[in-house]
């Protein structure tokens, strides 16, 4: 495993079973350094859920990514999120 998958798999980890919102933040920062989409979605809302600080630009990464998806797929992916949060 490389040296960015391992971090990612670490962030990962302290995200969603430590409920660390520095950990969510630094994912989305990652994956808007990469230009995610539908990942970037679910990292911000999961940054959200934990009270990570987001800023501006942040939100309007993530409100340009939506305004090209339909309603179906905005909910699949927050339901995707909501169900990441709860394992």
């Amino acid at each position: 495993m490389t040296s960015t998958r391992l971090a990612t798999a670490r962030l990962t980890e302290r995200a969603f079973q430590q409920r660390d919102a520095h950990a969510a933040l630094a994912l989305l920062e990652q994956s808007i350094e990469l230009r995610h989409r539908r990942i970037a979605l679910i990292r911000y809302l999961l940054a959200q859920q934990l009270g990570a600080p987001l800023q501006a630009r942040h939100h309007d990464y993530v409100e340009k990514i939506a305004a090209r998806l339909s309603a179906d797929t905005l909910a699949r992916i927050a339901g995707a999120a909501r169900a990441r949060l709860r394992a």
